[in-house]
């Protein structure tokens, strides 16, 4: 069996109109990855807030957004990466974020197509992140298994 080198099947893909997810994409559906997260968004925190409100180190917080239980992303160019501060309540990670993190990673969405999806209110009633803040996050994790298709 041949394999076909990652570049060409990438471009391929991407001539058809199916993104790395291998969801479909039209011409005029903005995608994830080029939402304007600054305005997405109300608040951001860097990563040591985030760390002095969740009691651990700067250290553990890098740890956290490398095992997806945290995300992380560049707001605006030259800010560096920050952490949504909607993702931690009364010093904890909100309930259920991290497993939401892991069904939309595997599903090959990244950081920033990640929290775009948390933060943008489609079909759900509300946003996903307040549904998972509410304690009301399995209707937002339904819809995450089914996009990571």
């Amino acid at each position: 069996m041949v394999r076909t080198p990652v570049r060409r099947t990438v471009l391929s893909r991407l001539r058809r109109g199916v993104d790395h997810g291998g969801r479909l994409v039209t011409m005029n559906q903005p995608r994830l990855a080029d939402t304007d997260l600054a305005a997405l968004v109300p608040e951001w925190l860097d990563w040591a807030e985030a760390a002095s409100l969740l009691g651990v180190t700067v250290a553990k917080v890098r740890t956290m957004i490398r095992e997806h239980e945290l995300a992380a992303a560049v707001p605006t160019p030259g800010a560096g990466q920050r952490v949504p501060a909607d993702f931690i309540q009364d010093g904890v990670v909100v309930k259920g974020l991290p497993g939401l993190l892991t069904i939309l990673h595997d599903g090959r969405y990244d950081d920033r197509e990640c929290i775009a999806w948390l933060f943008t209110d489609d079909d759900l009633p509300g946003r996903p992140i307040d549904a998972l803040r509410e304690n009301r996050g399995s209707e937002a994790k339904r819809r995450a298994q089914a996009m990571a298709l």
